[in-house]
């Protein structure tokens, strides 16, 4: 395909996104932009939140890392599903119960305005960190594939990508992304069913028996790894950490939160939870089914690419097929805005809802703040990928994404698990400072854990260190009131 072409197809699907935002947004009113009314069909939040929790980062990063970690990812995968059935049963309830806009005001009626201030920068931290990832990768492709070409500077293809999210979601909020997300995931799964069926075909794999015996036989299909506990792919490491994974950057992440909290009540909440966890198992497999295969690909045609560059640049080849590139472009844009977009809404909303209190402003001064705020955290994405693109060169994004969600993550798991299972209470203006030395000492602890542990490497169960530091933390800091 051409840059032109791409363009054209670029074009074609934001035309569409921007038709859904028009009739989603008709209704303007802060309630529609944060919690859609609380009238979205649950069957459409699940479907639409496959597309926002696997994002261009995993269409991207898990194929490109099948060589070095085969299946191994499965395995955190199995964690995720036990980490959304304490979602769906443990956490929603509680957000549920208190009728929640922003779910870190739990912190506040729990232990005082500081406790829920730190929750709050926390998240604000995490989920840029988070966002500015997907949409970093997603944006150096469509450098490589187009502006590159026109000598355009990466910056500018960043703000180009962050104006297209903030031009469909500006009006309609998160009422507009559970119908646009619908559409993404959508996109996203055909994508990779097109491309796994071409390889299928250039493989010589036949059937669907073809393709299972052709994984099983691979030695990239290796799932379970219990051999060597210091092993960072260790399978109760990797099970755990991804169980904690989801705990936090679901269940106590404010983007995934709020469309859970558009459910008309928390029956329909937990149905989309329990269903859309089951989908995933499945989807995850497709996309480590088609990393086997494009790695096999790659080495039959003699092609070299970094881990996150074997998928698009296999798909982009001519002798694909313009259908098959067709297909890949539209499966990646769709996954990065399918998480990119919520992001940038649900950031809006905690830094409206957390940190500059609209509820207290003048409520006609308030739908003016709320537009201005969502400009704001556009232009600070923008600044993130840009850093970025200085930093990270040829890694695996999903590994750093994870490493990063870790250190962020860890004082959110801490203050919401001493809230949850205990009954203390806490000197509130205190709580900042256990949030801040947990990760520092957790780095640490990572940075020397073969030194110091006879060997043992920490992989992701750093987010568990994380979170257990914070939360001993704060047993220091207890008050004696109860």
């Amino acid at each position: 395909m051409t840059a032109s072409q791409i363009i054209l197809l670029i074009a074609a699907y934001f035309v569409g996104l921007i038709v859904i935002s028009y009739f989603t947004g008709k209704e303007d009113s802060n309630d529609a932009f944060f919690k859609a009314n609380k009238s979205a069909p649950w069957y459409l939040v699940a479907f639409g939140m496959i597309g926002a929790s696997l994002s261009g980062v995993t269409f991207i990063s898990i194929p490109g890392a099948v060589e070095a970690k085969q299946f191994g990812y499965m395995q955190v995968v199995l964690g995720y599903f036990f980490g959304y059935l304490i979602i769906a049963y443990v956490l929603l309830p509680i957000y549920y119960k208190l009728n929640l806009t922003s779910i870190y005001t739990y912190l506040k009626d729990r232990f005082g305005n500081t406790s829920y201030k730190t929750g709050s920068v926390a998240f604000l931290i995490s989920r840029t960190i988070g966002a500015a990832f997907r949409l970093f990768l997603v944006a150096k492709v469509l450098q490589l594939l187009v502006f590159e070409q026109y000598h355009v500077p990466f910056t500018v293809t960043v703000i180009v990508t962050i104006g297209l999210i903030w031009l469909y979601t500006f009006k309609g909020g998160i009422k507009t992304i559970i119908f646009t997300d619908t559409l993404q995931t959508l996109f996203m799964l055909i994508s990779v069913v097109v491309t796994i069926i071409f390889l299928a075909s250039a493989l010589d794999l036949n059937s669907l028996q073809d393709i299972y015996s052709n994984i099983q036989e691979s030695p990239m299909s290796k799932t379970f790894f219990f051999d060597d506990i210091n092993d960072s792919q260790y399978f109760i490491k990797s099970f755990l950490a991804g169980m904690f994974i989801t705990i936090t950057m679901t269940g106590l992440d404010q983007d995934m939160m709020q469309k859970n909290l558009t459910c008309k009540n928390l029956k329909e909440a937990q149905k989309n939870m329990i269903s859309f966890s089951i989908v995933l198992i499945f989807v995850n497999i497709l996309f480590l089914a088609l990393g086997l295969m494009l790695t096999q690909y790659a080495e039959i045609h003699d092609i070299t690419a970094s881990k996150d560059d074997l998928f698009p640049t296999i798909a982009m080849l001519p002798e694909i097929g313009a259908i098959t590139s067709s297909f890949f472009l539209l499966g990646l844009i769709a996954a990065a805005y399918s998480s990119a977009d919520s992001a940038l809404t649900s950031l809006t909303t905690s830094f409206c809802i957390d940190i500059i209190e609209l509820d207290k402003k003048p409520k006609e001064a308030q739908k003016r703040v709320r537009k201005r705020a969502h400009v704001f955290i556009s232009f600070v994405l923008v600044a993130v990928i840009v850093l970025f693109d200085t930093i990270f060169k040829d890694v695996s994004v999903i590994w750093e994404l994870f490493k990063a969600a870790g250190y962020t993550y860890g004082p959110l798991l801490g203050l919401f698990a001493f809230g949850i299972f205990t009954k203390a209470q806490l000197k509130d203006k205190w709580v900042w400072i256990i949030a801040c030395i947990a990760p520092i000492v957790s780095y640490l602890l990572n940075a020397y854990s073969v030194e110091l542990l006879n060997g043992y490497q920490i992989g992701f169960e750093i987010l568990i260190i994380n979170g257990l530091l914070t939360f001993l933390g704060l047993i220091l800091i207890r008050s004696k009131q109860h």
